[in-house]
């Protein structure tokens, strides 16, 4: 799943007239980039939540997805539906019937494009009986405090002396997701760092530090950076 609903505040003026996912880097969207590793991963069965100019997004794959080996994509409407975005764990919720029982999740706003989103990762983790496995990555100098952290046996913490910032991307298991109703039939707004806090404080969230490229582009000078590099 690629989240792709949010309004893109700092953003603006770049995202009045443009989804935050479809802003380039290097002359490619953000959201293609990830599209893009997903194929190279094997991983052709996508869900795209859209809200903020969500018509755009379907455009950008439209003929992409009509190709033989292009990514099957569908769909989670929740500006069409409930008026706007639910929020990150309120969006899984109301994708969830579209996902598997374990799944990728990626924020649509983040380069990162030399991440692999590989199935061994993902049978390693099924293999398992924790709810989530994250990503984390340095932190940047807008989170010089950080997030998550980690113990030396792969043990995410929700509280650190030591703490990463956290990537966007993880694998996750419905389960997780089990105090919200499934479906998320009344659209509610539900953010997901309360639900892997909770669940890194009963020990069922793993993590690894990711070092390759990451940027997380929320503000008009992130992007500006990167395409002058």
């Amino acid at each position: 799943m690629i989240l792709a609903a949010g309004r893109g505040e700092r953003m603006r003026p770049l995202t009045d007239h443009c989804p935050k996912p479809l802003l380039k880097v290097r002359g490619k969207p953000l959201i293609q980039y990830h599209v893009d590793a997903l194929g190279r991963g094997g991983w052709r069965d996508l869900v795209i939540n859209t809200a903020w100019l969500g018509h755009q997004i379907e455009d950008h794959f439209a003929a992409a997805s009509l190709a033989e080996d292009g990514p099957r994509i569908r769909y989670s409407h929740e500006g069409r539906d409930f008026g706007g975005a639910l929020e990150t764990a309120g969006g899984i919720a109301r994708a969830l019937p579209l996902l598997d029982d374990a799944f990728w999740v990626v924020g649509g706003d983040v380069y990162v494009p030399e991440f692999e989103f590989t199935r061994a990762a993902m049978d390693h983790f099924t293999a398992g009986g924790k709810l989530a496995h994250i990503y984390l990555v340095p932190n940047p100098q807008h989170n010089p405090k950080g997030d998550f952290g980690l113990q030396p046996d792969g043990v995410a913490l929700n509280r650190a002396d030591t703490r990463y910032t956290f990537s966007t991307i993880g694998i996750y298991r419905k389960a997780l997701l089990a105090g919200l109703p499934a479906g998320n039939p009344h659209g509610l707004k539900a953010p997901l760092a309360p639900l892997l806090r909770t669940a890194m404080d009963n020990g069922e969230v793993t993590a690894e530090i990711y070092t390759g490229p990451w940027t997380d582009v929320g503000t008009p000078d992130r992007l500006a950076q990167l395409n002058a590099t």
